[in-house]
This record gives structure tokens, sequence and C-alpha cells, in this order.
């Protein structure tokens, strides 16, 4: 009998782990935080044999922790990428969303997206290290401090590392009750800023430049640029602008999302974000932005590694399935467009990420853990 299958799980074991970084409030510009939850994380490969490398980022955010899981091993192996920060911000977990456990359901800020199923990877290692067994292919963690926040300051670290791999495997949450994530929206931000004329608004309007009418409608134009049937969606997520009610505003600005299927039509869409001007006189615009996370296509390499899994789920007793085309970028779309094999979505089962009823379902911790144990002992 597989090994997966045969060593027992201990759920409970796990969920306390789970909760000691969930208690751990690490939103993506707390430093102090996220490097908390690190030195937790670290604590965890403790008599595994694995080495820990900690590394720095920008003084605004926490630490990489690179976890090399057979450090005498230097060929090409798996490398399973979590990221250690939430959007949620500190004093969520005294208020709105307290760790509790109701029935099947645990609550707490990041405790899905991705908490619970950072933790299962580790515990899915160490697993296997207690038992003594190796890999086919060696095993290396890397997890990163920013990825809510774009993963700007750790992409060419996930890059460089990825790049000596065969595989990866992502820990995000599973979707739609426990569906794999296959395929992946591109990414862009954008800042648009204008810039007008300040006056009186009641002496001399004549005499100002109004940046708020001028600016909206650019957030017209961003609305209009939205095309569903191909999968591109626009958004105008924060807007700012002028200094009092009676001033002919100056300034505004707003920052732009954007979310595409393919390379060729990201290409498009920042191309014609960036072109957005003002008809209006004396208002100057300024863009800036860029594709933050390529699209995460599903190719040949993902249908390898899915089957793969598919194949262990089939071993362990459930039906893996894959989700639809999901919206979010993760860190795996990096890999994927450098052409690794990666598979994503593999954490906990659950819902609510982001929100204020965050939670993963306790009954998903024994399945998914076996899960990727089996990929760490099968990918070869």
């Amino acid at each position: 009998m597989s090994s997966f299958l045969q060593d027992p799980v201990d759920s409970d074991a796990i969920l306390a782990d789970i909760r000691s970084l969930v208690e751990i409030e690490s939103p993506s510009r707390n430093a102090a935080g996220v490097n908390r939850v690190l030195e937790a994380i670290a604590s965890f490969f403790a008599g595994t044999g694995a080495a820990c490398e900690r590394q720095q980022t920008t003084p605004l955010l926490g630490d990489i922790l690179r976890v090399r899981c057979d450090p005498t091993r230097d060929e090409p192996g798996v490398l399973v990428l979590s990221h250690m920060d939430t959007v949620h911000p500190v004093g969520t977990l005294a208020g709105k969303l307290a760790y509790r456990r109701e029935d099947d359901r645990v609550y707490g800020p990041g405790i899905y997206d991705m908490k619970g199923g950072l933790v299962l990877a580790v515990a899915a290692f160490r697993r296997i290290a207690h038992a003594r067994r190796r890999t086919p292919l060696p095993l290396t963690f890397l997890f990163t401090p920013d990825e809510e926040v774009s993963s700007l300051a750790t992409r060419g670290v996930i890059e460089r590392e990825a790049a000596g791999q065969r595989y990866v495997l992502v820990t995000e949450p599973a979707r739609d009750g426990g569906r794999i994530v296959t395929a992946r929206k591109g990414v862009g931000a954008f800042v648009i800023r204008a810039r007008g004329r300040p006056a009186h608004a009641g002496s001399n309007p004549d005499k100002g430049r109004n940046a708020i009418p001028a600016m909206a409608e650019i957030v017209l134009a961003i609305e209009a640029l939205n095309d569903r049937t191909r999968g591109i969606t626009t958004n105008v997520g924060l807007i700012a602008g002028g200094t009092a009610r009676n001033t002919v505003a100056e300034d505004c600005a707003i920052e732009v999302d954007l979310r595409c299927c393919d390379l060729a039509s990201a290409s498009e869409m920042a191309a014609r974000i960036l072109a957005l001007g003002s008809l209006r006189p004396d208002i100057e615009i300024t863009v800036t932005g860029k594709i933050t996370r390529p699209p995460f296509a599903r190719d040949r390499g993902v249908d390898l590694v899915f089957e793969r899994a598919a194949a262990i789920a089939r071993e362990i007793g459930f039906t893996l399935e894959s989700a639809p085309l999901v919206g979010g970028g993760s860190d795996g779309n990096f890999t994927v467009a450098m052409g690794i094999p990666t598979l994503d979505g593999l954490g906990v089962d659950g819902d609510g990420a982001h929100t204020n009823h965050e939670h993963l379902l306790l009954s998903s911790i024994e399945p998914r853990t076996r899960l990727l144990q089996g990929l760490m002992e099968r990918l070869a």
C-alpha cells in the first residue's frame, strides 16, 4: 500500500499548526507580523534535516524563507510555492473575523488564503521526513511575503528558483468544492493621474481646469474596455482628488485593475490603457503601470501534472476536478509562463477569501494533505 494512504493523518494536530499561524496577523505591509509567521514556519521543519535560508526583501515587507528539504541534492526537483501575507488588517482577529470552529468550518483571517494550504504542504513533507523516506526529486519550499500585493519584490526570486525545477506546486486554496486550479487570468495594475489648474470655485471658476470631470471621463472609458466575451475585465478600484469643496480640483488619481485570459489580449489592453488621455484643454494625463502577472494558460505540462494528481486522488478515494478559469492571479502565473508544469489550488477547501467569513473545511485537511504527500512521493 502507498505510504500516503497507509500513514494516519492527525487533522487536529495540523489544524493546531494552522491556528498558530492564523493567530499571527500578517497583512502584506506589516513586516513584523509576516516575519513572525516566517519564524513559526521555520520551526515546523526542525528535525527533518531541511536547511532554512532567510532572505531580506525591502524595509516595508517581510523576508523570504527558502527551505531545501534535502540540501545534499542539487538536481532539478519540485518547488512548493506559498505566501505568508494576508489582506486582513491587524485587528481583524479581535474583531470581525475571530478564530473559531463551527462544525466543519474553521474561521480566521488568512486561514483559507492561504495559511491552511501552506501548513498542509509542510505537514505532507514532515510525514515523509519522519518516516525517513526519500522523494524521487528534491523538494524546495519558497515562502514569500508579498503575493497579495502583486509579488513585486519577490517575482525575480520566484523565477530564479523555479528556473531549475521540473515541477511547481502552489498551495493556494482549492476552488468550488475542492477543485484544482489549472488556469488563471493575467493581471495588470495601473495608476492614472490627471492634473488641471486650481481656482476658487465661486469667484473664479473659469480660471480653473478641473481634474475630476476629466478623470470621470477616463473612468467611463476604462469601464467601456470590459469585454466579457473575451474574458477581459477592468475595474477602477480607488479614486482620490481635490482639496476642498469650494476649490476647482487640480489633481485626481485612480488605480485600475485589468484581467485577461491570454498574452495577446493582455498586451492589447495594456497598450490601450497606457494610451488614455483627456480631450479637455489644459488637463495633463499620466498613466503608469504594466502587466504584473502573465496569464496562467493551461498547456500540456499543466495537463500532465493534473493527470498525475487525479490518479493519486483516485487512490485516496476522491475525484479531483479542475476548476473553471480563475480570475485571480497567483505566483503560479509566473512559473507557467516559464513553461514549468505547475499545479495550483492544492490548499484547503473552504470559502470566503479576502472576506470576513473566510473559512476552511476541516474535512479537507486529511485528503488534501495526502494528495500533497502523494505528489511529493510520485513526481519524477
